[in-house]
């Protein structure tokens, strides 16, 4: 049975046959979680603190009928997938457990393999379903095939925590600046983790109204308010099993902030005008431009909510911070808008980029980036036009403050480096272009322009 072995899901039997229930716990036991109820209550109960994928469900049990439990089950969990089984075998029998719900309807006996086909096919239906609901949310998101350009410095650090924070599920923070690339490294976490073939789903806390964002997070029954005219999931319940990016938090009503709070320690969530809960487990990541610290000794900001969200802490250092890897950040978003179109970037142009403050992070040099490709009038880009301060100005002001070397001195430095690398690799172009983090075909165009032999 092969779907089984790959997707850990909870099996519910409700049977009064003890013998019959022990047999398929021997069968599913090593596949899945097989749990026992013996009556209609027990089962009930199981379910209002349990997230049930799939029942098993008899039509006679002592205190009533099975098909009876149909409603209450899929109030908890409305994609529970529930296979009616009984001994007396009928249209009307099936046709009424279909109309209250259940998937599909079994016959007493059953075959062993008859039973694993039923089960087979419900785990299935469940994740297509999973995926369809995921895919029209993020229909147009990013396909999440993310990239973090630059390694060096600061960086070096935020790829290690990428690397720890995805083998976990415990909660991570982002911080930093406005346009540093908090959503990139939140991808990164889940699409380099051991999460990455689940859902990732991303929302920004302060693009939607205060009142709004409650019936988003947690999903509404039909009729709760005014416009409510049919039932709709919310953000918690749609994560499930993956990762859920709630990007600025720190604009988190704080009102909600004790609900979210309560649905990290629980994993329950009641939707707006629903009187059942229903079992959520995501892994969250959060992140903010603002100073946390600060907003909790206003108090903005929940403290209990803070140290629960940063049991893993990422800090983003600003461009400015790790400044050499302008070139290879210039080389990705030009490969990338472009694609194999053959656009290039002076040396010169490099080095201006690189005295540039970058109040805007890596966000501002993107745009930059973008907007001088759209403007170019031949191969050759000029981004350093379309910043904020002129070129003449920053320069100036970094050698009248001694802030960085002459733009000779740092070509030239530039130069000896990419000597140096390539003779210690043997003149290998490829091992070259790996090592210095930049592409193949742009080391050869530097050394041309720089005639290193």
């Amino acid at each position: 049975m092969k779907t089984l072995k790959k997707i850990k899901n909870t099996l519910l039997i409700i049977d009064d046959d003890q013998l019959l229930c022990d047999a398929i716990f021997q069968q599913f036991s090593s596949q899945v979680e097989v749990l026992m109820a013996h009556t209609g209550a027990d089962s009930i109960s199981i379910c209002s603190t349990r997230k049930i994928d799939v029942v098993l469900l008899d039509q006679k049990l002592p205190d009533g009928k099975g098909v009876d439990l149909c409603q209450s089950i899929l109030a908890y969990n409305e994609q529970t997938k529930i296979i009616f089984i009984t001994a007396f075998p009928s249209l009307e029998n099936a046709i009424s457990a279909i109309k209250l719900g259940a998937f599909d309807y079994l016959s007493k006996p059953f075959a062993i393999e008859e039973l694993e086909l039923a089960i087979e096919k419900s785990l299935r239906t469940l994740e297509l379903e999973r995926v369809e609901q995921v895919q029209v949310y993020q229909q147009n998101k990013e396909s999440g095939q993310t990239v973090l350009v630059g390694k060096n410095h600061g960086l070096s650090e935020v790829w290690r925590m990428i690397r720890l924070a995805g083998s976990t599920n415990s909660p991570i923070l982002i911080t930093g600046e406005t346009g540093v690339g908090k959503n990139i490294v939140a991808k990164a976490i889940h699409y380099e983790g051991k999460l990455r073939k689940t859902s990732f789903i991303d929302i920004n806390c302060a693009s939607l109204p205060e009142t709004l964002i409650e019936a988003e997070l947690f999903g509404f029954e039909k009729g709760a308010f005014t416009g409510a005219v049919s039932a709709k999931k919310g953000i918690f319940e749609m994560a499930e099993g993956g990762t859920l990016f709630l990007d600025e938090i720190g604009d988190l009503p704080f009102n909600l902030q004790a609900k979210l709070l309560s649905v990290l320690d629980d994993k329950k969530v009641r939707r707006i005008g629903s009187e059942s809960v229903k079992h959520v487990d995501f892994r969250l990541i959060t992140a903010t431009n603002k100073n946390i610290e600060e907003a909790i000794k206003i108090p903005t900001f929940r403290e209990d909510l803070f140290f629960r969200l940063s049991v893993i802490r990422i800090h983003i250092p600003p461009l400015r911070e790790h400044i050499t890897d302008v070139p290879a950040l210039c080389d990705y978003f030009i490969r990338k808008i472009c694609g194999s179109a053959k656009l290039t970037i002076s040396d010169f142009e490099i080095q201006l980029l690189m005295l540039y403050n970058w109040p805007g992070n890596i966000r501002e040099l993107k745009n930059i980036i973008e907007r001088s490709i759209i403007l170019r009038k031949d191969s050759i880009i000029q981004p350093s036009q379309l910043m904020s301060s002129k070129p003449d100005q920053y320069i100036s002001n970094a050698k009248n403050h001694n802030e960085l070397p002459d733009i000779s001195t740092l070509a030239e430095i530039e130069k000896n480096h990419i000597r140096h690398a390539f003779e210690k690799l043997k003149r290998n172009y490829t091992q070259t272009a790996k090592a210095l983090n930049i592409a193949r075909s742009t080391l050869k165009r530097k050394m041309k322009s720089m005639d290193i032999n």
